[in-house]
């Protein structure tokens, strides 16, 4: 399966429950059972590569793992020293958060990935950690993997980040639970909070106060998680793209978390003009509930604020700007650079394929709406770039290649793609 060709939709109105599970609460979830006194559950977990490699990587840290396919049961007994080396496919949320956990834990580790996660730089994880006093080394002085990790005794710290990721404070809220005194950690803006959420539902002494999350140390080991994986909203703005750009279509989402970093791509697609409602159906870890999209005519917009709550739904986004009328322009988004691909150049060299009128800048790129043209797109191995041309594609026809990457995130994409048009593999 290297190529599929999507053909142009008809208007379609459906609800979806079964979009994939999160997939930053999958890889947190198994993490963070780890630094559980008892046996941590987890429902709904994402069953994709990046996360079972994450549940791999745990398991092999010495973890003890039951699975009946419905629910998985973690019991951990400390982070013990792995005979295998840390395979973490193509994800770089698991290698980055994984540097975290394991900066403090008692052996050797080494963490390696794919050929695209070999070239993502690490060095905004692996330097901070180091500077508290993490062992960590890699290829091009620690930047890329694999990476080598030698437990070591962490200094308390006062990190202000330069950059607002969710991935970095993450990997230091990790280090700092296991750090000899209380931890401050600063960020320009808020990021993804899930792992300020999950720790302190587990019972981690975290206060957040704005941009600072002051993190103290354990005393003891933390409550199991009792966790059922809400939708991932990344997945699910794929087919929230697809109804706002095919007239006269509808689509419910159902079960996705509505946590308020995680859905600003939906409410940048409100500002776009599309009719968008949500409701709460519960919030125990995480707010969950149902989004519902009709289709309305879009305008362009400015992106420039809150990137990197919505940084992973760019690609997507750019594919409802290119249907837009006027222009869209995207701005402080550096991010896209190091992601998968460099996500400003494949997004900017897919909608120029469908002769769409783009200006690539270093932080962005300005998009004039106008008709999408049917072509064929590389995916350049990236899952996101990947399905957004292929959502594209609901309106004009397209081919798109490389897509293997799909499974690393959303394994049901093709499944519930094909109850709105025809697909063809080649």
């Amino acid at each position: 399966m290297s190529l599929v060709k999507v053909f142009p939709a008809t208007p379609f109105s459906l609800k979806i429950d079964a979009i994939a599970p999160d997939k930053s609460i999958s890889h947190r979830s198994v993490m963070f059972a780890m630094l559980a006194d008892g046996v941590s559950e987890i429902e709904n977990f994402l069953r994709a590569e990046d996360t079972l490699n994450s549940l791999e990587i745990v398991k092999n840290l010495g973890a003890k793992i039951e699975d009946d396919g419905k629910c998985i049961k973690i019991s951990s007994n400390g982070i013990k020293e792995s005979f295998e080396i840390l395979d973490c496919g193509n994800s770089g949320t698991g290698m980055r958060l994984f540097c975290g956990l394991l900066s403090s834990a008692d052996g050797h580790f080494v963490l390696t990935g794919d050929k695209y996660l070999r070239r993502r730089p690490m060095k905004r994880v692996t330097a901070p950690l180091i500077s508290i006093g993490a062992k960590v080394d890699g290829r091009e002085q620690g930047d890329l993997a694999p990476l080598s990790i030698r437990g070591a005794s962490l200094k308390a710290y006062d990190y202000e980040s330069k950059i607002a990721s969710a991935q970095v404070k993450s990997a230091m809220i990790l280090a700092a639970l296991r750090a000899d005194g209380v931890c401050t950690y600063k960020e320009p803006e808020l990021s993804r909070d899930h792992t300020e959420r999950m720790l302190k539902g587990m019972g981690a002494n975290i206060e957040v106060d704005g941009l600072k999350t002051t993190i103290h140390p354990l005393k003891k080991l933390l409550t199991p998680l009792k966790i059922r994986v809400p939708a991932d909203p990344s997945s699910a703005f794929f087919f929230a793209v697809g109804a706002a750009i095919t007239p006269g279509s509808d689509i419910v989402l159902e079960g996705v978390t509505l946590n308020p970093t995680r859905i600003e791509a939906f409410k940048a697609l409100e500002r776009m003009g599309a009719n968008i409602k949500y409701e709460l159906t519960d919030e125990k870890y995480e707010p969950v509930g149902n989004i519902h999209i009709k289709y309305s005519p879009l305008h362009g917009i400015v992106i420039e604020d809150n990137i990197s709550w919505l940084i992973d739904e760019l690609p997507a986004l750019s594919i409802a700007m290119a249907c837009a009328e006027g222009e869209s322009l995207v701005k402080n988004a550096e991010e896209l650079r190091v992601k998968e691909s460099d996500r400003i150049g494949t997004v900017v060299r897919g909608l120029q394929a469908c002769e769409i009128l783009v200006q690539e800048y270093p932080d962005g790129y300005k998009i004039t709406g106008g008709e999408l043209q049917k072509a064929k797109v590389d995916s350049d191995g990236d899952h996101r770039i990947a399905m957004s041309f292929i959502i594209a594609g609901l309106r004009c026809g397209m081919e798109v290649n490389d897509l293997e990457c799909i499974n690393t995130s959303f394994p049901n994409f093709f499944e519930l793609l094909e109850k709105i048009t025809t697909i063809k593999f080649a």
